[in-house]
């Protein structure tokens, strides 16, 4: 698929760039995008739920009333999860979510995200830019020369740019990220996705390993 490039004015500069089919062009296999999908939210989670038993309850063992002759159910101390303030019944402990996946099937998933976002036209390449300094301003004028103001955007840099990223923070709908960083739920949950001519060598070359 060809693409034509852009300025950060929003102009055409003349120039065209191949998608590449390897990466932008396959079958995609939705399967292999749900699994990475799921093992990146699940990397998310921190894991530090915690709720205490009755062993780690602090409060008296003393055994509250005699055990037959009342008329009510058995109890052997306040700490039972039966009162209030007592221990909870299989309660969320600590744990880590993480799991593991496939190098191959990551790939697969990230060029199937890939491969939507192309056929949905919703890849925009530039020509690559940098910001002389930090400013929100700048970037907010980019996405509003490209008519993606108010829509969800990701911007894929070859490499570490600050000037680009810090003032690309303080945008809610606005994400910069280096192409190493690249992963299918990014894609999938941006609108338009920003490649630079640079990013778009980096994504194929990482890609044809």
């Amino acid at each position: 698929m060809e693409v034509k490039v852009l300025n950060i004015s929003g102009k055409e500069t003349g120039a065209k760039v191949q998608l590449p089919e390897s990466v932008f062009g396959i079958t995609p296999v939705d399967h292999a995008i749900y699994l990475d999908v799921k093992q990146y939210l699940a990397n998310q989670r921190q894991g530090t739920h915690k709720s205490k038993q009755r062993n780690e309850i602090a409060g008296s063992t003393r055994k509250l009333y005699k055990q037959k002759g009342t008329g009510g159910a058995r109890a052997g101390s306040i700490k039972s999860p039966l009162f209030n303030g007592g221990g909870r019944v299989f309660g969320p402990q600590p744990r880590d979510y993480s799991f593991k996946l496939n190098k191959k099937l990551k790939q697969l998933a990230r060029r199937s995200a890939l491969t939507y976002k192309a056929q949905d036209n919703n890849v925009v390449v530039l020509e690559d830019f940098a910001f002389d300094s930090i400013k929100t301003k700048n970037y907010l004028n980019l996405v509003s020369a490209l008519n993606l103001a108010g829509e969800k955007t990701l911007l894929v840099l070859p490499s570490q740019n600050n000037n680009i990223y810090l003032s690309s923070r303080n945008i809610q709908k606005a994400k910069v990220i280096t192409a190493d960083q690249l992963n299918t739920y990014d894609v999938l949950n941006c609108g338009k996705l920003l490649l630079t001519a640079d990013s778009l060598k980096t994504l194929e070359e990482a890609f044809a390993k």
